[in-house]
């Protein structure tokens, strides 16, 4: 992990624009700040939306979390953690995650390894049980606590207990606005020679606006050139809720008051171009809040820092920005009392004079560039005091000193891919492709993963990873249903064979899925259907031609004679092809070519593997022997110079005496080196072979040529291969299933206690 300071990664979470909330705002405006402070680390976005269709995004949010969806929540840790980010910047408020009080966003900083900032721009003193709860959960989990007021750090301390040294207070940021000069400003807004009083942001009941339009009479008697500027879009949730409700009540107050024509309602959410207008126009900005309980206002320190005289309530962040007559405090809920604080200023212009420069000196340590230094500070502090031990929902083994750790397994694609008769083939993007309809292949790799999941003992979910394998392996006796014991491969989305006979790889494929789910069901009646059905079709593979047909019914053949080791035709069959592949390998095979063919093809460390399996079970040295010396080759040509895992590419494949092909690389060849390597390692003991199946995993992460990882955090599928331009962004069922494959076979190499398995929404 590169360190801060140099070159690394900072993750702002928090709402974000376009999304309509001053939090939105505010991540926004310290991420580019920061960002312009330290150029060399890439900063970025975790959004949270709160609506299914999302939001147009900028670049730089990478991830979205969807608010009430507390697994997305994980992915987004899983996305954190596997990209390596140096820092998490978390701007908290209750009402932007999703569960009872945010509780939801406890869910990503559990897993989130790397250091993290909190800043919280609510502070309750008397929060509910929920709000406790969550509160001190972000207190555990985080390792500084910034807030924007000292009125925060008190409330944290006292009613709290959070630790003194672990709370900064780094005020609210603003941007550079104009000083002075208001009648030029004024005059663009066609309110030349008036004076204008001003309240921006979301409009809602809590801002106490109407206790302003009362004052608007006294106010207007004593200075009739006085207009009130009310600038903001009513709160989208009160829209969704109320409607207009609020607005339109208090422009009929307006009305009723008769001082319509002393406001202007401005109902827009503007930019912060258009905000700087309004604000240099703007005399006097009135916050008339109602509740004490705000530790922050983003609107008041915007205004107050470009050097405005402010009449407010009493609220937290107002009382100390404002206190020592620094600003105008007025009791909450009194109209006269406003009254009297915005004429006293109109009436003493020295006075507001005064109070507008004294404003604006202190502003200047607000500005966004100062504010983000600050929080850089705080972000390499949480470094330092970073400890925290590896979080429970990864499993993690210590190779040479170095963790390997490895995401859980949600089956959330898998899911999304299959319906009543199996899984779909291809993918447009992460929708399944109805038309491309189903094969064998798929659906006996997908059979194999739930053997491998449950054999594993895994806690969760078991229900649906026994309905998947129901369905997969009701697809299998479907596709092996046939008076010749060959078994089909496609079929189209209204459920119609479209062959009389598939592959041989896919008849392989399926004894595979038949042999592990004879050796690994757990449920009587799928395992004796495993078995009858390897019976029905081991016959035919003695006529096979095709090395990986081979291969695969091999790997099926060790597993089921697990189970059954006296089935005599199972051992007579695996001796037949176990020969075979030796024979191939005697006559392609030199010092400077140790393979089993001329040309390097596809999947080819399943060769290596069946190889080795059959080689260990028959206690042959020489199948051992050579499935080791090919594997070790092998791996040498798919490892680059940088040290990353480079498949060979399946756009010309590698013919002897010419040059591996770059691209496209497949996750299915990640996948079979990984089980080979995995494989080695449990028949030598060797770590070099971990260390090779490590690389490979790697590969789906994003430790490859791009430097782009394939696997999706988000939607827990597998990019279809990695071209010269970048990664496929289907996601059909061969690379979904194999990641998840690699995935289940690098889990097994840890230890139990570590491993969890997730399972899909």
């Amino acid at each position: 992990m590169r360190k801060l300071g140099a070159p690394g990664s900072i993750a702002f979470l928090g709402d974000y624009p376009p999304r309509l909330c001053g939090i939105a705002t505010f991540t926004h405006d310290l991420c580019e700040a920061v960002a312009a402070q330290t150029p060399a680390s890439e900063c970025l976005v975790v959004a949270v939306t709160d609506r299914l269709e999302g939001y147009r995004y900028a670049d730089r949010v990478r991830f979205e979390i969807q608010e009430q969806d507390i697994e997305s929540y994980r992915r987004a840790a899983d996305f954190l953690n596997f990209n390596n980010v140096a820092r998490l910047c978390v701007q908290h408020e209750f009402g932007i995650y999703g569960g009872a009080a945010g509780a939801h966003v406890l869910a990503l900083l559990q897993e989130a390894r790397m250091p993290v900032v909190t800043t919280m721009h609510t502070v309750l003193e008397r929060p509910t049980p929920d709000q406790r709860r969550v509160t001190l959960g972000l207190l555990e989990r985080s390792d500084r606590v910034v807030v924007m007021a000292c009125k925060g750090a008190e409330i944290l301390r006292d009613v709290y207990g959070a630790p003194a040294d672990k709370i900064d207070v780094v005020p609210h940021g603003i941007p550079d606005l104009p000083f002075g000069d208001t009648e030029r400003a004024k005059d663009q807004f066609g309110l030349a020679g008036r004076r204008v009083l001003f309240t921006f942001g979301l409009i809602g009941p809590g801002k106490g606006i109407e206790y302003a339009i009362k004052a608007l009479p006294d106010i207007v008697r004593r200075h009739p050139e006085v207009v009130y500027v009310v600038l903001g879009a009513t709160h989208p949730h009160l829209v969704a809720r109320d409607g207009e409700k609020y607005r339109l009540g208090l422009q009929h107050m307006a009305e009723d008051l008769r001082v319509s024509e002393h406001i202007i309602f401005d109902n827009r959410f503007v930019t912060i171009n258009e905000l700087r207008e309004f604000i240099a126009a703007t005399d006097i900005y009135l916050t008339p809040y109602l509740n004490e309980a705000q530790i922050t206002s983003g609107s008041l320190a915007y205004v107050y820092g470009s050097g405005h005289a402010v009449v407010s309530t009493p609220y937290w962040h107002a009382k100390e920005l404002l206190g020592d007559g620094r600003g105008v405090l007025v009791p909450f809920r009194d109209a006269t009392a406003i009254a009297e604080g915005v004429c006293g200023l109109l009436d003493e212009p020295d006075r507001m004079n005064d109070i507008q420069a004294a404003a604006h000196t202190v502003g200047r340590t607000m500005l966004w560039p100062a504010i983000a230094d600050r929080y850089l500070e705080t972000l390499r502090h949480a470094g330092d005091a970073h400890g925290a031990p590896p979080r429970t929902a990864f499993a993690s083994w210590t190779l040479n000193s170095r963790p390997i750790v490895l995401p859980p397994q949600r089956l959330d694609h898998v899911v999304r891919m299959t319906d009543g008769v199996g899984i779909f083939q291809h993918a447009t993007f992460n929708v399944p492709n109805l038309a491309e309809g189903y094969c064998t292949d798929d659906n006996a790799r997908a059979l194999i993963l739930c053997c491998s999941l449950r054999d594993a003992g895994a806690p969760a979910p078991m229900g649906v990873v026994a309905q998947l394998e129901t369905t997969f392996l009701a697809f299998l006796a479907s596709a092996m249903n046939t008076s010749g014991g060959r078994c089909r491969n496609f079929m189209s989305h209204s459920r119609q064979w479209l062959e009389e006979a598939g592959s041989e790889d896919s008849h392989g494929r399926a004894l595979w899925a038949l042999g592990t789910g004879t050796h690994r069901c757990r449920d009587t009646g799928r395992r004796k259907l495993c078995d009858r059905l390897f019976r029905r079709g081991l016959g035919v593979v003695a006529e096979f031609s095709s090395p990986r047909a081979w291969a695969f019914a091999l790997l099926g053949l060790d597993e089921y004679l697990r189970q059954s080791p006296g089935y005599e035709h199972a051992l007579a069959i695996r001796s037949v092809l176990t020969e075979r592949l030796l024979s191939l390998w005697e006559g392609h095979a030199t010092q400077d070519w140790p393979w089993f063919e001329p040309v390097v093809t596809y999947e080819n460390a399943r060769l290596c593997q069946s190889l080795l399996l059959s080689g260990r079970a028959t206690s042959s040295a020489r199948a051992e022997e050579v499935a080791l010396d090919s594997l070790r080759w092998l791996v040498g040509i798919q490892t680059t110079k940088a040290g990353c895992f480079r498949p060979i590419g399946n756009i010309g494949f590698y013919a002897r005496g010419g040059e591996p092909a770059p691209f496209d690389q497949q996750p299915v060849e990640a996948q079979a080196t990984v089980a080979a390597c995995l494989g080695a390692l449990r028949a030598t003991g060797d770590a070099m072979w971990l260390r090779e199946a490590r690389r490979a995993f790697d590969w789906f992460l994003g430790r490859n040529d791009l430097g782009l990882p394939l696997f999706d955090f988000e939607t827990n599928g597998c990019g279809d291969g990695l071209h010269s331009d970048g990664v496929s962004e289907n996601e059909g069922a061969e690379s979904t299933l194999a990641f998840h494959l690699a995935l289940a076979d690098m889990r097994a190499a840890i230890p139990d206690s570590l491993g969890r398995i997730d399972g899909a929404a």
